[in-house]
């Protein structure tokens, strides 16, 4: 299997399955004398484990996270940081009415299609204990992140029809509740909705919106690996995402150009714009302005409902699946969003360490 790798000099490959003994992932240059540690890195980790509230698996995993290489005393040492997590409460005997049927909305057919064989047990590569690995490289990315005065605000939207508008917002109230919306009346009105689903046995998605403030201008490629380009491809890598737009994203389509183009003015010397319907990023490249991006979440496929499906020889039949899943992905997927926001933003940040001359010389001439 290829493509379990992502990045050029930050780049991080994960690995391992959810039924597996451990999950975990390499992350290769990260440059030396980065202060870390373990609980930096379980932070991360604590936002997106399962059980948090009833709106998560009940799947018991502490996720504590084992440090193999590439930091010591505190400090990254410039080698291959290689994290584990073991995996300690799976009940594979869950999926094994799965064995022989493809889920719907899942990747069984298609890794079926794709190798001939797959894990069933709890999808195996595709299920989402994989962003494990992620997560704890964001915790490093994120690190990195702070030390330049560069911070994420990561947060849900929306859950299922329950929208917060941008006027509503409050970011101290996304951790005074159990969605991490920044509202905490929208977010009593989208538990109700989420207690519904699942009393009817169904699931719900979402949208998680990504604030990035302090970022330079002047990073990102303007051809093919522009930031808007990386950023998607970073967070629709994900499995869960079905789209993402970025400052005005699908609005802008309706706009005329004369109210979708951001002014420019001058303060103090500063560049600035008056508004920001392009998302913080032009021509690929960043701007200085906040970058903005939201990122569209699809309902759990594991539903306990009977759905219709076919049998690996192609016979019609009908499934109930069975296990601990969530009801909805999105308030443990705003992490692992933000991870992955932050490894991208590293790894083009090191990468624009070598756009110019004349910053080559200010680092070399003695």
């Amino acid at each position: 299997m290829s493509g379990s790798s992502f990045g050029k000099i930050f780049r991080i490959t994960t690995w391992g399955e959810s039924h597996g003994a451990a999950i975990g992932v390499v992350i290769d240059g990260c440059p030396a004398g980065l202060s870390i540690s373990t609980e930096d890195i379980q932070a991360f980790l604590n936002r997106r484990k399962p059980g948090q509230s009833k709106y998560a698996t009940k799947r018991q995993e502490s996720d504590q996270v084992e440090i193999l290489s590439g930091i010591f005393e505190g400090k990254t040492t410039g080698t291959p940081i290689s994290l584990l997590v073991r995996n300690q409460d799976q009940r594979s005997k869950d999926y094994g009415n799965i064995a022989s049927v493809y889920r719907p909305g899942h990747a069984d057919y298609t890794y079926d299609a794709k190798y001939g064989f797959r894990d069933y047990r709890g999808g195996g590569r595709s299920s989402g204990r994989e962003t494990i690995g992620r997560t704890a490289a964001g915790a490093i990315a994120a690190q990195f992140l702070k030390e330049l005065g560069i911070t994420l605000t990561t947060f849900a939207k929306s859950i299922g029809p329950i929208s917060v508008d941008e006027n509503e917002y409050c970011f101290d109230d996304i951790t005074g509740n159990s969605l991490y919306m920044p509202n905490n009346a929208r977010a009593k009105e989208a538990s109700e909705y989420l207690d519904n689903m699942m009393q009817n046995l169904d699931s719900a998605g979402g949208v998680i919106e990504c604030i990035v403030s302090g970022m330079p201008a002047g990073i990102g490629e303007p051809v093919f690996d522009k930031l808007d380009a990386a950023l998607s491809q970073a967070v629709v890598s994900l499995g869960a995402v079905k789209a993402i737009e970025f400052g005005a994203g699908t609005k802008a389509a309706a706009f005329n150009g004369s109210n979708n183009n951001d002014d420019f003015y001058s303060e103090h010397g500063k560049i600035q714009k008056t508004t920001n319907n392009a998302g913080g990023i032009l021509g690929g490249i960043s701007d200085g302005s906040d970058i903005i991006f939201r990122t569209y979440i699809k309902p759990t496929p594991s539903i306990a409902q009977s759905q219709k499906t076919v049998t690996v020889d192609g016979e019609n039949t009908e499934i109930t699946i069975r296990g601990r899943h969530d009801p909805i992905i999105v308030p443990r997927a705003i992490v692992v969003v933000e991870s992955m926001t932050a490894i991208t933003l590293v790894d083009l940040l090191l990468q624009n360490m070598s756009s110019r001359f004349d910053s080559i010389l200010n680092f070399y001439r003695p």
